[in-house]
């Protein structure tokens, strides 16, 4: 009995001349999906941006030159990047129908934007890229809930150090060059 009226709800609002939001306060479950919040916004975002740095990552490794340190030093700090992604991703829910990744915008196109990489990048644009992606994530710290805001503030932290790391490694390798 239960069912049947709850069935017969929307017939009998749209018979009597009503809008669902007349009868009930919140969000009107006529009007169709509700936009995605805040945070789900937020991780795309930032796994965009963490996608775009893992493949410029892949790129420097793949042209670094044939000594031991620079690319060992490379395929550390990409591991690093594909575990923040993957704790990015575990926390990204997002409701059926819809897109799990935004559509990119014509302005994504900085250094911790989504897009094609470059075919060669050097130490200097990693480091630049690092510290962006650091900053960005720590100016998105105050909009997000604790827990994201925690995972964000992880992220941040390990960039800043991975770009105090390539401006060490930068300085005393050669062939990537800063």
């Amino acid at each position: 009995m239960l069912l049947a009226s709850a069935a017969a709800l929307p017939l009998l609002l749209a018979t009597a001349g009503c809008r669902s939001s007349d009868a009930f306060t919140g969000p009107d479950p006529l009007a169709g999906r509700p936009p995605l919040g805040h945070d789900v916004l937020t991780l795309q975002a930032v796994i965009a941006a963490e996608e775009n740095l893992i493949r410029r990552y892949r790129t420097a490794v793949e042209v670094a030159p044939g000594t031991a340190a620079g690319p060992r030093v490379l395929r550390s700090l990409l591991a690093q990047h594909e575990q923040h992604l993957a704790q990015l991703r575990s926390r990204l829910v997002v409701p059926a129908g819809m897109p799990a990744t935004p559509a990119p915008s014509a302005s994504a196109s900085g250094p911790g934007s989504a897009g094609v990489g470059p075919a060669h990048v050097s130490w200097a644009q990693l480091r630049a890229a690092e510290r962006a992606s650091a900053a960005e994530l720590v100016q998105r710290l105050s909009t997000v809930s604790p827990a994201l805001a925690q995972l964000l503030a992880s992220i941040a932290a390990s960039d800043a150090t991975h770009a105090t790391v390539l401006a060490n490694k930068g300085l005393t390798s050669k062939g990537l060059g800063g």
